[in-house]
C-alpha cells in the first residue's frame, strides 16, 4: 500500500518484535529521575530483495528507521563488515535508508544489516538479502508468438522446472514449439528455439493406465504462508486428478486450479500439516503421490530473560549495544527458517505522533481462535462513540485530529476461548512539520551556478530530512549527474540546494519534502503542492500510473487531481497538484495502476493548506445580480470611524483614494 502518511505503533502480544516496549519496574531506585532521551526503537527495518538484473531503474533501496532521542545515527554492514558510504559512491545513507546506485552482482550480493545509535546505546536491524534474479513464468508458444498453448486436462506447463507435458498426444499437437519466458519485474520476456513435434501414427491408438510424471517434495511451510503443489499424469484416456488430506479433509483455504493439476493452501495454519495425496485415475488404472507438509515457525516471548519457542527449536543469544558484551538489549531467536530480533532499553519510551494528524495503533496478537480485541487509555476504556477515536474491524485503534491530550498510555486487550493477554505502549504528540520556506522559479545561464531555498519546521526532538525531486524524481548525488548538485546536511530544517554547472537539462519542475519519522511536509505555493511517496507493492505486475486525488471543505468527495506531469508514470515517486486555490485546506492520496486493475489508495494526507495570496476580481458567474460592485472602507490606524467608498466598476483590481489632507506616511486600516 502507498504511503502518504502513516504512523504505527506495533502493540504485538505474545511475539514482540523491536516495536514493542517494556518497563522494568525494578529498573531504577526510589526517588530515581529517568534520564531525558531514549534509546533506538526500529521502526521499520530492511526486507530482504530481488533486484531485477536488467531494471530501467538501476537502483536499490533498503529502508532503516528508528525512533530515538537524541536522534539515531546509523551505519551500515555487508556481510558483516563496515560499509565505507564515503569511499564507494555507489552507496549513501538517506535518512537512515541505504540507497545502492547501479548495482552489480559481483560488489553488491549478500547480507545487509542496519546499526542505529545515539547516546543511549545502539541496536542492530535484522538482515536482508539483496540477490539478482526475478520471479518467472513459463509458457509455452506453438508455431508463432503470440499464440501460446492452452492449458487444460491434457497439457500442463510446469512453473517449478517450465517443462511442457501433454498427457495424450494427438495429431493437433503436430507443429513447432517453444519455452516462453517472462519477468514481470522488469516487463522483460525470451524464448528458446522452437522445436518440432511430430506424433507418430499408431494403429490401433493404445490405451495405458496413468502415469504421474510431475510430482512435489516434502514441504515445509512457514505459518501463514501461501503454498503451491503440483502433480500431472500422462495416460489415455485422459487421467482426472483429485486431491486428498489423510485422515481429514483438505483445508478450508485450498484452492484447486489447471484442471485439478495445482493444489493451493492460502495463509497455512499448524491444522494444515499432515499427509496429501495426488490421485490421478483413467479407465485403465489409477496412481497416487503422498508427501507430507509440517507447518513450522520462528517465535519468541520476552521479559528481560528471552524464550523462544518454533520449529525447529531456535536458538537464543543476547547483544548488547549490537555486541556480546556489557545499554539497548537484544534477544536474537533463529531456525533455519530466519531470524527474530526483539529490543528493550528497560525504560519507559514513548510513541510519537504528529498534531493535526491521525495516529494508527496497531494490535496484532498471534492467538488462535482469532481474539476479541478492546482497547482503553489509563483507566478509561475506549469505543467507537467517540468521533474522533475508531477502532478498525482488524483491531487498530484510530484516533484523528491528534492533540496533545492524547498523549498517554494505551492498552490492547485480546481474549479468545484459550486465554487472554495484554500489551502498552505510550503516545507521544509532536508539533507537525511544515514547510516554512518553498523553492520560488529561477533562470540562470548555462555553467553558472543556482540555489533553490527550502526551509521548514519541526519538532525539535526530532531529526529532519530534506528530500530534493527534479520533474518528480528524487535528487541523489551519488549518481554520475549527483556532481553538479550538493544539499545541505541531514539534520538542519535549512534545505538548501546548490546547482553547480547548470546544463539544459537541468531545467524542470524542482520540489523539495521535510521529512521526520513521525510525518512530512511537502512543498507549498498558492496554488499548487508538491507531493512525494513511496512505492508499495506492484503484485508482481509492474506499475504503470499514479492517480493523484484530492479534496477540499467545499467539495468533500475525492476527485482527480490536476498533475504536472499530466500523466504519472508508473516509476515516478513525486508529482505536482497544479491549479488549486489559495489559502484552502486540501487532502491528498495516490493509487497506482496496472494492467490488473487500480489498487487501494494510500493513507490520505491531511490538512495541507495551500499560501496565501493576493486577492483577485470576482467572475462574473458570482455577481449574481446588476450593479456588481466593491465597497472599500478604510480609517486612520488611532482612529473610531470608518469611511467608506464605492467601487462601481467589477472588473477593478485597485482603487486609489486622493486627499491632500491626509499627513504623509499615515497608517491606516482598510477592509
Amino acid at each position: 500500500m502507498l504511503q502518504l502518511y502513516l504512523l504505527l505503533l506495533h502493540l504485538l502480544l505474545l511475539c514482540p518484535d523491536a516495536s514493542t516496549y517494556m518497563e522494568h519496574s525494578g529498573y531504577f531506585g526510589a526517588g530515581a529521575s529517568l534520564p531525558a532521551g531514549h534509546g533506538p526503537v526500529f521502526e521499520e527495518q530492511p526486507v530482504d530483495t530481488i533486484y531485477p538484473e536488467e531494471s530501467p531503474e538501476a537502483r536499490i533501496t533498503l529502508n532503516c528507521r528508528a525512533r530515538a532521542s537524541p536522534p539515531a545515527s546509523y551505519r551500515w554492514m555487508l556481510q558483516g563488515e563496515d560499509i565505507d558510504v564515503e569511499e564507494d559512491n555507489h552507496y549513501s545513507v538517506v535518512g537512515g535508508n541505504l540507497v545502492i546506485t547501479n548495482p552489480s552482482r559481483d560488489k553488491h550480493l549478500g547480507n545487509y544489516s542496519c546499526n542505529a545509535t545515539n547516546d543511549f546505546g545502539t541496536i542492530v536491524s535484522q538482515q536482508a538479502s539483496v540477490q539478482f534474479g526475478s520471479e518467472l513464468l513459463f509458457r509455452w508458444m506453438l508455431n508463432e508468438f503470440p499464440i501460446f498453448i492452452p492449458l487444460d486436462k491434457r497439457r500442463f506447463v510446469s512453473q517449478t522446472t517450465g517443462n511442457l507435458y501433454i498427457s495424450k498426444v494427438d495429431r493437433s499437437d503436430t507443429g513447432n514449439y517453444s519455452c516462453f519466458v517472462s519477468s514481470h519485474a522488469i516487463s522483460k520476456s525470451v524464448f528458446s528455439k522452437f522445436i518440432p513435434l511430430v506424433p507418430l501414427a499408431e494403429r490401433p491408438i493404445r490405451k495405458y493406465p496413468a502415469d504421474i510424471k510431475v510430482q512435489f517434495p516434502d514441504t515445509p511451510a512457514l505459518l501463514g504462508q501461501n503454498i503451491t503443489l503440483e502433480c500431472f499424469a500422462l495416460g489415455n484416456p485422459i487421467p482426472e486428478i483429485s486431491w486428498m488430506k489423510q485422515n481429514g479433509e483438505l483445508p478450508p483455504n485450498h484452492e484447486v486450479s489447471m484442471a485439478g493439476a495445482h493444489l493451493h493452501l492460502h495463509n497455512v495454519q499448524y491444522e494444515d500439516a499432515g499427509s496429501y495425496t495426488c490421485e490421478a485415475r483413467n479407465s485403465k488404472g489409477k496412481d497416487y503421490h503422498t508427501v507430507r507438509i509440517s507447518v513450522e515457525d520462528v517465535n519468541s516471548d520476552y521479559t528481560m530473560t528471552c524464550e523462544a519457542s518454533g520449529k525447529p527449536r531456535p536458538h537464543v543469544h543476547w547483544l548488547r549495544n549490537g555486541h556480546r558484551d556489557s545499554g539497548m538489549y537484544q534477544c536474537i531467536a533463529e531456525n533455519r527458517h530466519g531470524v527474530l530480533r526483539a529490543a528493550a532499553e528497560l525504560r519507559v519510551i514513548d510513541g510519537a505522533g504528529g498534531q493535526e494528524q491521525r495516529a494508527l495503533i496497531e494490535c496484532r496478537p498471534k492467538a488462535a481462535p482469532r481474539p476479541a480485541l478492546s482497547w482503553s487509555k489509563g483507566t478509561e476504556l475506549l469505543s467507537n462513540s467517540t468521533p474522533r477515536v475508531l477502532i478498525w474491524e482488524d483491531g487498530t485503534l484510530e484516533i484523528l485530529n491528534v492533540t496533545r491530550a492524547d498523549e498517554g498510555r494505551y492498552t490492547c486487550f485480546a481474549e479468545n476461548n484459550r486465554g487472554k493477554d495484554n500489551s502498552t505502549g505510550s503516545l507521544t504528540v509532536t508539533d507537525q512539520t511544515k514547510i516554512t520556506l518553498a523553492p520560488s522559479n529561477g533562470d540562470v545561464t548555462v555553467g553558472e551556478s543556482a540555489r533553490m531555498q527550502c526551509g521548514a519546521s519541526h519538532d525539535p526532538s526530532l531529526e529532519i530530512a530534506i528530500v530534493w525531486s527534479l520533474n518528480g524524481r528524487v535528487i541523489d548525488p551519488a549518481t554520475e549527474d549527483g556532481r553538479h548538485f550538493q544539499r545541505t546536511s541531514n539534520g538542519s530544517s535549512n534545505g538548501e540546494l546548490l546547482i553547480k554547472d547548470t546544463q539544459l537539462k537541468h531545467a524542470g519542475k524542482y520540489s523539495c519534502m521535510a521529512e521526520t519519522i513521525v510525518d512530512n511536509a511537502v512543498g507549498l505555493k498558492e496554488k499548487s503542492v508538491a507531493l512525494q511517496w513511496s512505492r508499495g507493492l506492484d503484485n508482481h505486475s509492474p506499475i504503470s500510473k499514479y492517480t493523484v486525488q484530492y479534496r477540499d471543505p467545499f467539495s468533500p468527495e475525492w476527485r482527480d487531481a490536476p498533475t504536472d506531469p499530466v500523466n504519472v508514470e508508473g516509476n515516478a515517486e513525486a508529482a505536482t497538484v497544479v491549479d488549486l486555490f489559495p489559502w484552502i485546506q486540501y487532502d491528498f492520496r495516490v493509487t497506482a495502476t496496472n494492467t490488473l486493475g487500480t489498487g487501494e489508495s494510500s493513507a490520505p494526507l491531511l490538512n495541507i493548506t495551500t499560501l496565501e495570496a493576493a486577492p483577485v476580481p470576482v467572475k462574473p458567474q458570482y455577481y449574481f445580480g446588476k450593479n456588481f460592485g466593491y465597497i472599500i472602507a478604510f480609517k486612520p490606524h488611532d482612529g473610531v470611524e470608518w469611511r467608506k467608498v464605492t467601487v462601481a466598476d467589477p472588473q477593478a483590481q485597485r482603487y486609489t483614494h486622493k486627499d491632500p489632507s491626509i499627513p504623509p506616511s499615515t497608517q491606516f486600516h482598510v477592509k
